[in-house]
């Protein structure tokens, strides 16, 4: 018997090639993420500097407790918090701003900013004469308002909380009886939180208006001097208050610490009008 011929039928498959792996998509997503990153990067190079500090401040401590730097839900969109660590580019950014304001190469001689233990103080300082009040009044000139005007709209976005002085020189007011350098120094004080918190500064945000007539002077060996009739406004670091009553020592309650604060720790420290 005659056997049948094996027939063999060889099947090819068509479309792809061998089996090429998923390495393909890790590269891809790679190259994703790395797109992702440069958007992001020139996103913030072309931004404010509060907003690169808001950022920047957010991935340092992203629970905004250590630092308090960052993002803050009060005041304006873009505010950011004024700690030690950042309080040189506030200064930074309030001359900028000042640098704008009509005759301001006549006036930047007589302001100044300096980094204290409260804060940010900035002072404009009077000459002989007279650069930002008229001699013996309290509403500030043309040249005060423009200042003022600019500092609010720049102090009003933070949260921080701000305080306004007056000082005068040690020469006796000779103007209305009954009025002295102590009415001089509360009233321009007055005159100029007023006037701030009509362009930018919240109601709010001013926390204290003190007058000091000529117990505080910037020049204490010439009492005479211009420079000693001021306004200085505080930009207080944020919290200021509710840190010194955290590390108040245990066992010390906080009214008690309250009491500290507002007394003050100088026994010798003048009595101060506060309005």
């Amino acid at each position: 018997m005659t056997a049948k011929p094996l027939i063999i039928i060889i099947k090819k498959k068509g479309g792809h090639g061998g089996h090429h792996g998923g390495a393909w998509k890790v590269a891809y997503a790679d190259f994703v993420t790395a797109m992702m990153a440069l958007f992001i990067v020139l996103w913030l190079l072309s931004s404010s500097k509060q907003v690169q500090e808001a950022v920047g401040g957010y991935f340092r401590d992203p629970t905004g407790n250590s630092r308090k730097v960052g993002s803050d839900m009060q005041g304006a969109g873009e505010s950011f918090s004024i700690s030690k660590e950042n309080m040189a580019q506030l200064k930074e950014e309030l001359q900028k701003t000042m640098r704008q304001v009509p005759n301001f190469d006549k006036m930047k001689n007589h302001i100044d900013m300096t980094i204290t233990s409260e804060g940010l103080r900035i002072e404009l300082l009077e000459s002989a004469t007279s650069t930002f009040f008229e001699s013996g009044n309290a509403a500030p000139n043309l040249d005060g308002q423009d200042i003022l005007v600019a500092l609010s709209k720049e102090l009003g976005t933070l949260p921080n909380s701000i305080a306004v002085e007056g000082h005068t020189d040690s020469k006796p007011y000779s103007g209305k009886k009954n009025y002295s350098n102590w009415e001089l120094s509360v009233d321009r004080a007055n005159a100029a939180r007023r006037l701030m918190q009509q362009n930018g500064i919240r109601e709010d945000q001013i926390m204290q208006v003190r007058g000091f007539a000529d117990q505080r002077l910037r020049k204490a060996e010439d009492p005479f001097d211009p420079s000693n009739r001021r306004v200085s406004l505080i930009v207080e670091y944020l919290n200021k208050r509710r840190d010194d009553l955290d590390d108040a020592p245990e066992g010390e309650n906080k009214e008690g610490a309250k009491a500290k604060e507002s007394e003050g720790t100088n026994p010798q420290r003048p009595k101060v009008p506060y309005l």
